[in-house]
């Protein structure tokens, strides 16, 4: 038997298990009783999406809002400087870091030896 996703029209998705997508239909709306509406059925695949907050707006009757990224504040050109300059400093120390553990990683392999 198959897995179906079933998605009611009750903010709800329901994952049963049937021989076909009719079938899941008739399990999935007999397990909330008369008068409710199914608006999908799909194999149960991976992970179910998460669709509450479009059908609770689909139920009200409201269009959901899509979410625009805040608008950064402009940096002066003193502040640009500074941050590049830390950067270069950051990157080498980094790079320092690095010379300084491979020198260390050659002295301990020559003693090993």
């Amino acid at each position: 038997m198959s897995r179906y996703r079933v998605t009611l029209r009750r903010t709800s998705v329901e994952i049963v298990t049937a021989d076909n997508p009719y079938q899941a239909a008739i399990v999935a709306s007999d397990l909330f009783g008369e008068g409710v509406e199914v608006a999908d059925v799909r194999p149960a695949v991976g992970r179910a999406a998460s669709n509450a907050t479009k059908s609770a707006a689909k139920n009200t009757g409201k269009k959901a809002v899509k979410k625009v990224a805040k608008k950064r504040r402009p940096m002066s050109p003193e502040a640009r400087a500074k941050l590049a300059k830390n950067l270069v400093k950051a990157r080498a120390a980094r790079a320092r870091n690095l010379k300084a553990a491979k020198k260390t990683n050659k002295k301990t392999a020559a003693k090993k030896r």
